[in-house]
């Protein structure tokens, strides 16, 4: 029940792994859009240091952290039962939705919960979110 803390993505920041894996349950911790160099895809910031933050970007880049985490324990997004979303501003909400129903559909994906949160440990994370999976372990001899 060891958890990982996985090479080439964005360190967490804090004591607690990007992924756990307990029995075929597949936990993965609250994650952004921070790359590994510690920058944020959906954010622009101009010269004049005026920013633009893009949910739907940033949101799908959660998605896909997700999914290349998940792939450390032989899952994918197809594997996950559930998902808890944190929005900095409920009125990111349309565009969230837009872009989550590109990676799962109402018949087939998880069940989901969406939650506004005053802030995130950046000012430019307009979103976070964790993920629960589903995977039958591959065991040794079977």
């Amino acid at each position: 029940m060891a958890g990982k803390v996985i090479e080439g993505k964005a360190k967490p920041r804090g004591k607690y792994p990007h992924i756990k894996r307990v029995g075929d349950f597949i936990y993965v911790s609250g994650t952004s859009s921070r790359r590994a160099d510690n920058t944020f895809e959906g954010v622009e910031v101009d010269e004049m240091g005026t920013t633009n933050l893009d949910i739907r970007k940033q949101t799908a880049a959660v998605l896909n952290n997700i999914d290349a985490i998940l792939k450390e324990e032989g899952a994918t997004l197809k594997d996950v039962v559930d998902v808890t979303s944190f929005l900095v501003n409920m009125n990111d909400f349309k565009g969230y939705n837009e872009t989550y129903a590109k990676f799962f559909d109402q018949e087939t994906g998880p069940t989901r919960t969406t939650v506004a949160v005053h802030q995130l440990p950046h000012p430019h994370l307009l979103i976070e979110i964790k993920v629960i999976a589903y995977k039958k372990q591959a065991y040794a001899g079977h």
